[in-house]
Order: C-alpha cells, then structure tokens, then sequence
C-alpha cells in the first residue's frame, strides 16, 4: 500500500483533581492517586498522540495556574481525570475558559471496593465519580458544556479505553484543522449551486485557511518535473493499480500509454505542488479550451489526486471545499474518505450505488484499484485515466457538509453497510450501499436534511464520534436513522 505521509497526531492536556484537606489526613494518599494518574497517561498514550500533563490540581489557585498553561500549550482535547473527590472550585476555571473539549473521566482502580476490608482511604481512592455531578452542574451554571464523561475502571476495561481513543481520535481531527490550508483552484461547475461557499466562511468555522490557486501554478510547477520523477510515478501507478481490458461500457478503453505517461507526470507535479504550497487538501474544477495544456493537465489530476489521498491528502473535484473537508476528517478518522454521491438504486435488493468519478481514497480499496481511461468524463470536458474500486465490505459512514439558510454550516451524518457484488465497470469508484431499514426511505431522510450531492465515504460506524466533532467546532449536525 502506498504510505501515509501525512501524520495523525494531536496533542492531549490531562489534569487530576483532588481534595487538598485529605492529604495531610492520610498520608501517602496523594502519591498512590499519582500512580494511578500515571497509569491513565499510558491508557491515553497508546493512542499516538502527545501529552501535556498538569499534575494535581487539589486548589482554586492551582486551577487558574494550570488554566495559564493550558492556554499556553494549545492541546486540542483536555482530559479531567477524577482521582478522587474534589471541590468543583478545582475545574470551574478550566471549564469556563477553555476553549479544547473537557472530557471527565472518572476510571475507579477497583471493579468494586474489598467489602470484607473497606475503609475510608480505600473509598477515596476509588471515589471517581463522586464529584462528576458537581463538575458537570458547575459547568451547566456558567454556560457551559462538558463534551463527555467517560466512566469504568482503570484496568481491563474495553469500553473506557475505547472511549478514550476516540476522544484521541477526535483530537487529532481537531489538531490538523487548526490553521490547515485547504487549496481552491479553479472555479465551481457551472450551474452548481450547492457546491458554492464563501472561503471567509470556511475560516471562520473551521479555523483552516483556503488559498485561491490558479491552474498556471501547477502548470508552473509540471514544468519543472523530470523524466525520473515522472518514471518514479509510472512504476508506482503500474505496482498499485490493475489495467485491465474494457468490459461493458463503451466509453472505457484499458489504460493507454499517453494517459498513464500524463497521469505519472501530474502525479509528481502535484506532489511537488503540495509541498510547494503546504497544503492541507486541495478541491478543483477547470474546463479550460479545448486541446490547450490548462485542460489537459486539470483532467489528468485523477491518479494523482488518490495517491495523495491514500498519502493523507485530500484532493476533490468538483471544486467541493466543503466535501474536501468531509474527507479530511475522515481520514484523520483513520475511515479513508472517499468523494461520494447517490447512483442507482436497486430496489430488488435494496441497495444503492455509492460513488463518483475522480480521485478516491485507495487505501479502503477492496483489493487492488483499477485504471482505465475513459475517451470522455462525463458531463465534464477532457478525458484520460480514471480510478475504479469497490469500497471494502463492511459498516460505512457517510458525512456530508453542507451550509443552512442563515449560511451557518451543518454535518449530515449516516451509516450503512457496503455489501458484496459487482460493480458497473465505468471507470468510476462504486459501491453497494446498503442503509437499513430500508434503503429509500434512509435516502428520503438524508435527502430532506438538506445536503449537498456531495458527501464523503468511509468504512467504520462512526457518526457518534462525528457528531462528538461538529460539536467541538460549534457546529449543527444531525444523524439520520
């Protein structure tokens, strides 16, 4: 599989609270509560990410130091670890003003207290959860609002440490959107009303930039690609994609010579042009004239641009920002992410086809993807190389961004099933799409939500920990059933 270039990795803050007067009333309490602490940080720390820990917080006066450093350090998810009782007066000033997503956890050492030995230190040192109320209470008062409360023991338990990733996962999402750069080239298809978005917008509830690229710039940067570099892509376009015979549409023919040589030589065109411009993920579209080199080079982006995806890039036709940034949180996900929309129905089976033409995310490709050039894009001009795969069978999610009548932005989130069976062979990436209960009514739904065509695809059920995010950004979202 092509390697990931792009990290996901985030930066977590983790502070313990506790009750200051207990300390001197029994002794060697505050160190074994720090054992424990430390065992929580190994349960964060298998998670691939960074830790920015504050220790004990037992006083107001701790509280507003640590907030100092918090703010300081810029962590993307702030995890509350309730060793014991403490005085809300310990979190009030972190939940006030932090501005990352408060997570209490509240993980007690013992599945339950030694009934024949019970005392009152062993209470408190398994007294987790006797706080959270007032903690979330606290915070409900001054406006407020906890993002979640992850509760079990601190060993063995599958459901707690699961809860934690996500919320590591989350953060990572939240890490590589702050001051991302989500490139715009060209401009939207003509008649696209769904797909327009104001870049202001996007900044302002992302926290990402949107650089405005000309089609010159890449066609500045092909210029400087060597016979090496374009032979290097060939010979990893021909190791990772299959070219077989045509089948059944007529408009596809098995990859030629000059589309697979145009698709190695923008491939590492735009691989150059992505560090050139430290971009985050790109969305585009460009009709340009006939024959000239600005229609040919935009229409040869395709095997590029799924390379990069599979890299942890996100590239998108259709000059869709806001889908682009539906892939981008998908793969930071750890889903993939794929540019999707609704095909057919087959309503014998109940399914739908899920998919699109352009650049896709290979690595949730169910086997080996395949190329074929297409002698027309449909409903766009040029022609050349394009990625066909089925997505891996399994529970998918799909999440489409789209914006309200006041222009805010809103998450429409699914899940389904990608089932098995053959695909149309059409050189675009396809799907079964299975949404239970039944598939035109789960459509109907989505539909009515508002969405834009557009949506990204990914493998995983994952809308809960989707809607978890669109929260942290202050963002509507809704699950459709």
């Amino acid at each position: 599989m092509i390697e990931r270039k792009a990290r996901r990795t985030a930066k977590i803050g983790v502070f313990g609270v506790g009750h200051a007067v207990y300390w001197d009333q029994f002794p060697g309490l505050y160190e074994k509560l720090l054992e424990y602490h430390e065992d929580f940080k190994k349960l964060v720390l298998k998670n691939g990410v960074e830790i920015k820990d504050y220790g004990m917080v037992d006083s107001s006066i701790k509280a507003y130091g640590t907030l100092d450093k918090i703010k300081g350090d810029g962590v993307d998810v702030l995890f509350c670890n309730m060793l014991t009782y403490a005085t809300s007066s310990v979190f009030a000033p972190m939940i006030r003003d932090a501005d990352q997503p408060v997570v209490l956890v509240a993980l007690q050492p013992l599945r339950h207290m030694d009934y024949d030995k019970a005392n009152t230190r062993q209470q408190l040192e398994n007294d987790c959860i006797c706080s959270v109320p007032e903690f979330t209470g606290v915070a409900v008062r001054m406006g407020k609002k906890v993002s979640d409360v992850i509760i079990g023991t601190l060993y063995g338990d599958e459901k707690a440490q699961s809860e934690i990733a996500e919320w590591c996962d989350i953060a990572k999402v939240l890490h590589g959107l702050h001051g991302a750069r989500f490139g715009l080239m060209g401009h939207v298809l003509e008649a696209m009303y769904d797909m327009h978005a104001d870049p202001t917008a996007v900044s302002a509830a992302f926290g990402v930039h949107v650089p405005l690229l000309e089609v010159d710039d890449i066609i500045k940067t092909l210029k400087t690609v060597t016979e090496e570099e374009t032979e290097e892509k060939r010979k990893l376009i021909l190791e990772e994609f299959d070219t077989p015979e045509p089948v059944s549409d007529p408009i596809t023919e098995k990859l030629t010579e000059t589309d697979l040589d145009k698709a190695a030589k923008t491939a590492a065109a735009l691989e150059k042009f992505v560090g050139e411009h430290k971009l985050t993920g790109l969305a585009y579209y460009y009709n340009g004239l006939p024959g000239s080199l600005h229609q040919e080079v935009v229409s040869s982006f395709i095997v590029g641009n799924s390379i990069l995806n599979a890299e942890g890039v996100p590239m998108c036709g259709e000059y869709d920002i806001k889908t682009c940034i539906a892939m981008f949180i998908m793969d930071r996900l750890g889903m993939g992410g794929s540019f999707a929309e609704f095909h057919p129905f087959d309503f014998d089976e109940n399914f739908i086809f899920v998919g699109h033409d352009g650049p896709h995310h290979i690595a949730v490709s169910d086997g080996k993807p395949v190329l074929r050039s297409l002698k027309k894009y449909h409903g766009k001009p040029g022609s050349g190389a394009s990625v066909e795969f089925k997505l891996k069978e399994g529970p998918i999610t799909i999440l489409g961004i789209t914006q309200t009548y006041d222009g805010k932005f809103k998450f429409v989130i699914g899940e389904g099933r990608s089932e098995k069976g053959p695909i149309p062979p059409t050189g675009n990436t396809n799907t079964r799409g299975c949404f239970m209960p039944d598939c035109r009514d789960f459509i109907k739904r989505w539909v009515m939500e508002g969405p834009t065509h557009h949506y990204a695809l990914g493998i995983g059920h994952r809308a809960e920990t989707i809607k978890k995010i669109a929260d942290a950004l202050g963002i509507e979202s809704v699950i459709v059933r």
